[in-house]
């Protein structure tokens, strides 16, 4: 089984002068120890004005930092909110691509849509829309990084003329595409769609299996037609986690985090109400605390024995990953990175064992369904060459519609404004130039 880390940058109050700078390049020193300890993945999420539960709103530049502080992790969007209204699918593409080259091809590329009130009105977006949303934004930005040229769109939610979108990733024909899910619906829309599940809901082990199980039967059939350009077919789920010889001090350093984490959810996805840069969820947390006495997932608080064994049944079950959010509540900096370092050392060992073997057969099983489904995929036409458009330079463009003719004035450019230092080619020689293809 893989393991990864899950990183929502989570702030409760008070806050202090300093403490968002604390709480990032903290953030980055664990992933660094990690990353030296042998963890797979780290995935970092987007969200948007979620104060307190979530102050991760630019990931792309987070994980930037974080393909320069190591060399093995894979550095997932867990995820990268995928409406047009959010990130622009060019833009997407364009990030997406750049971080792919710089971190030597590390990327994992989680999708979602979010699911508060609180982000989606603040970008104007229509919540009976964001499914449509999603799946509009993830097709295209894998056309974008797969196709040369992009040839275009005219969509329900945005629309673009024909470009080549620049760089192209260094994963061909793009990073692996993951889905953010929480119920059993949307792991089988993932399914049909041919990307990777990110179960984001704690589940027991036999719950775990039942819906991967029924996630895997769908790859293999007609139902999965791929969004993107390839088939990402895993299976990863959420737990806590707080390692320590001691349980009661696991869970002392550990339980209230976690606790706050499931509280902040509810708060601002299903039960709360919210005033922006007013309401103190960590004050109203406390209140409550205790009363919180069913915790899901948190069965990876604990000892390393009982950790190893509570992992063990995900693992015996078929789970492709297991991702621990570690970093929640008022979790202590050092405390999260002796965890890490007694996982390694205690827990680790046992999961990875025949782990290579087991992706081998599991690539040699899925292969001949795989290239089943890329052949039911629709395919967006390449243009032909002589279909892709010229598109002026704005000068000519200004030129025209002021009606001079700096040509036959003598100017040597179309915008006379410009030159100077700039070494620019006259007219004439960009006739010439264009001859050349």
């Amino acid at each position: 089984m893989k393991l990864g880390l899950f990183y929502e940058h989570q702030l409760p109050q008070p806050w202090t002068e300093g403490c968002e700078q604390k709480l990032f390049n903290d953030a980055l020193d664990q992933i660094e120890l990690a990353d030296r300890l042998g963890f797979d993945h780290i995935w970092e999420v987007e969200h948007h004005f979620l104060e307190e539960y979530s102050h991760s709103s630019a990931p792309e530049v987070f994980l930037g930092a974080v393909s320069q502080r190591t060399k093995n992790v894979r550095i997932g969007h867990g995820i990268c909110l995928s409406s047009p209204r959010y990130n622009h699918p060019a833009r997407v593409a364009e990030r997406l691509a750049t971080l792919d080259l710089i971190s030597n091809g590390r990327v994992e590329w989680g999708t979602g849509e979010s699911g508060s009130l609180m982000e989606m009105q603040g970008f104007g977006i229509e919540p009976a829309q964001k499914t449509a949303m999603w799946r509009e934004g993830v097709e295209q930005t894998a056309n974008m990084m797969a196709m040369r040229p992009y040839p275009g769109f005219e969509g329900q939610f945005f629309s673009m003329p024909v470009r080549n979108v620049v760089p192209k990733p260094l994963q061909k024909p793009h990073p692996p595409i993951w889905m953010a899910c929480s119920r059993r619906e949307s792991i089988l829309r993932a399914a049909r769609h041919g990307v990777g599940a990110l179960v984001f809901g704690f589940v027991e082990a036999s719950q775990a299996r039942q819906w991967r199980d029924e996630y895997y039967a769908i790859i293999k059939s007609d139902e999965c037609v791929p969004i993107g350009h390839s088939v990402n077919a895993n299976f990863a789920t959420l737990n806590g986690m707080m390692v320590h010889e001691n349980r009661d001090e696991a869970i002392r350093r550990g339980l209230d985090g976690f606790r706050f984490f499931g509280y902040s959810i509810a708060h601002y996805a299903v039960y709360g109400e919210h005033k922006p840069g007013v309401t103190n969820l960590w004050k109203r947390f406390q209140t409550i605390k205790d009363d919180m006495k069913e915790t899901p997932g948190s069965g990876s608080i604990g000892t390393p024995k009982s950790v190893r064994e509570h992992l063990r049944a995900y693992a015996d079950v078929g789970i492709d990953q297991m991702i621990f959010i570690q970093q929640s509540g008022m979790n202590r900096h050092e405390h999260i990175c002796e965890a890490i370092e007694l996982f390694a050392r205690e827990v680790m060992p046992e999961l990875k064992e025949r782990e290579d073997e087991r992706v081998a057969r599991k690539a040699e099983e899925l292969a001949p369904f795989i290239e089943r489904a890329l052949a039911r995929k629709p395919r967006t036409a390449e243009l032909a060459l002589d279909e892709v458009p010229k598109v002026e330079s704005i000068g000519i463009v200004l030129e025209r519609r002021s009606g001079k003719d700096y040509a036959s004035a003598g100017g040597t450019y179309a915008d006379p404004t410009r030159g100077g230092a700039i070494p620019m080619a006259s007219r004439e020689t960009f006739a010439k130039a264009a001859k050349a293809g």
